[in-house]
């Protein structure tokens, strides 16, 4: 994308003390999370070690392996040592094996001592570096291919949903899609998905409203994308979601399936689906670590807030939660090209200047974060079942796309909220993004709102809310203890949900760890460093701009 001069005269001592205060309430979720390990976490390095598949009730091998280590010897030292362990002891010739012994109760684990604790901690490392690398080559791969397709050529980039339940029948879906004009296909997760603690086995074809996030559905779409990428001339991206109860285990098979995107926000598995904060900030991290190093770009859903919350009065929550996410996937090792931030165009239409604010809220986001490739999301809430309406909507929710320069543009569907959409409905939405872009994607460079006008001055209004109720996240430790942000949840500062620290579901499945605790698959991704930008920056080499 051109770089422009900047659009909004905004403070720059302003910024700067926002994201400042953003560090400081980020800075107590991170040492929470590095004091404790889930479920999850355990179960996805065991998933980086190859152990995968599942018993003839589909309860998955890794939930049996944990579940058994944790009732005999506990999770807070780890999964992998007491797991290679009983390795190297002679109760199994391998994992597989070991776990399907363990399921039936004829495992006996320990917590080593001595040389022995070194012997099983090295040959862990070993067998999760496996997984490892495959995330590793993985990247090579998706960088590649995208030297040899190439990108798309227009900004933003088009993101289209598919999701029958079915995943052979979302395969020919995903592919007409890329030939009409899409360059990332988001398969969206069967409802409830993210309320199970396992994942599932194999190719599914029953979800509902939506299509089982599996490893074999994961493999099964990438290669039907780099079909059709070498037929349309570009490389199509594949998302899906890193969220819920079995966050880092949907990472990590993600990273070693190549998928490009995946929604991962800090906070949406809190607010939405009531997950515990606690559960969700550990897992969080450890899946933003691999999606790091698996050089995938993550999607945020603030959008998300703004569906319970008035779009013009909550807007400062949007930016906070923006300024977050960007922290807590930065300790991670994100870079910049990796922050898909989300945002909506939500506000009422029937409310005076809603278009001028529309675009003020989004070039705010642009500015704020000028190298992220920002995913702007269509209307829903305002929806109302009639089908032209809502065509004209989207048409508008496009046109600020281009005038403000956002990176992702997901479609707008003109039967939002009243049918799953057709092939028909896909058709003219992207007949609708064609026309925007194509009249009017380089109206960004004509397009300077006037000094203290009206968008210049909203969107300063907004950063300045952000400001000062970052200031009060920050200050509050009355209900927070030593992670005043809980306090911020709890009281339901973002969304108007209401989440306590010691609520929600999974907290049962959260660990704080002992002073030797050990995770070979933590270590790794706490030591890695990026790629050179020869491989990882913006444009032709697998960034998002």
């Amino acid at each position: 994308m051109t770089r422009t001069q900047p659009l909004l005269e905004l403070d720059p001592a302003v910024v700067r003390r926002a994201r400042a205060l953003a560090r400081r309430a980020a800075a107590p979720v991170v040492q929470l999370a590095q004091r404790h390990t889930t479920v999850s976490v355990e179960r996805a390095t065991l998933r980086l070690a190859g152990l995968a598949g599942a018993d003839h009730e589909r309860v998955p091998w890794v939930n049996h392996l944990v579940d058994a280590v944790r009732d005999q010897v506990g999770l807070e030292h780890g999964i992998t040592t007491p797991v290679w362990d009983a390795l190297l002891r002679g109760e199994a010739e391998d994992v597989t094996v070991l776990a399907q012994k363990a399921a039936s109760g004829s495992v006996q684990f320990r917590i080593p001592q001595g040389r022995d604790a070194l012997a099983a901690r090295r040959a862990a490392a070993r067998a999760v570096g496996t997984g490892l690398k495959r995330i590793d080559g993985a990247r090579r791969t998706r960088d590649r291919l995208i030297s040899r397709h190439g990108d798309p050529k227009q900004q933003p980039w088009i993101y289209l949903i598919v999701a029958t339940g079915d995943i052979y029948e979302d395969i020919p879906q995903a592919q007409a899609a890329a030939r009409e004009g899409a360059d990332i296909i988001a398969v969206i997760r069967s409802t409830g998905q993210s309320l199970l603690d396992y994942v599932p086995e194999g190719a599914t074809r029953e979800g509902f409203a939506g299509t089982y996030a599996t490893q074999e559905n994961f493999r099964l779409m990438r290669a039907a994308l780099d079909d059709v990428s070498k037929e349309v001339g570009r490389y199509i991206r594949l998302t899906n979601y890193a969220s819920g109860l079995c966050m880092p285990e949907i990472a990590a098979l993600a990273g070693m399936e190549r998928l490009d995107m995946m929604l991962n926000d800090s906070m949406y598995g809190i607010l939405f689906r009531d997950i515990n904060p606690v559960r969700t900030f550990v897992d969080q991290r450890f899946s933003r670590q691999v999606h790091a190093r698996a050089g995938i770009i993550i999607n945020t859903g603030e959008d998300n807030y703004l569906t319970t919350a008035d779009a013009v009065e909550a807007a400062h929550t949007v930016t906070v939660s923006q300024l977050l996410n960007e922290r807590f996937a930065k300790e991670a090792g994100l870079e910049d090209w990796q922050l898909g931030l989300g945002h909506a165009f939500e506000i009422n239409p029937d409310i005076p200047d809603s278009f001028r604010l529309e675009l003020a809220h989004a070039l705010l986001a642009r500015q704020l974060f000028p190298d992220a490739p920002l995913k702007w999301m269509p209307p829903t809430k305002h929806m109302t079942g009639d089908v032209f309406r809502g065509y004209l909507l989207d048409g508008f929710f496009n046109l600020a796309g281009a005038m403000t320069g956002q990176g992702i543009l997901l479609v707008g569907m003109m039967t939002e909220a009243v049918v799953t959409p057709f092939l028909s409905d896909r058709d003219l939405a992207l007949q609708n993004v064609r026309y925007v872009l194509d009249a009017a994607g380089g109206l960004r460079e004509d397009f300077h709102p006037p000094r203290d006008g009206f968008i210049q001055n909203r969107a300063r209004q907004v950063l300045s809310e952000a400001v000062d109720l970052l200031e009060r996240i920050v200050d509050d430790s009355d209900s927070g203890g030593d992670v005043p942000l809980l306090a911020a949840i709890a009281d339901g500062t973002f969304g108007l949900m209401k989440r306590p620290a010691d609520g929600g579901k999974g907290l049962d499945g959260v660990v704080e760890r002992a002073d030797d605790y050990d995770n070979p698959a933590i270590t790794a991704l706490d030591a890695w460093q990026p790629p050179k930008p020869a491989t990882s920056a913006r444009g032709t080499k697998g960034g998002a701009r």
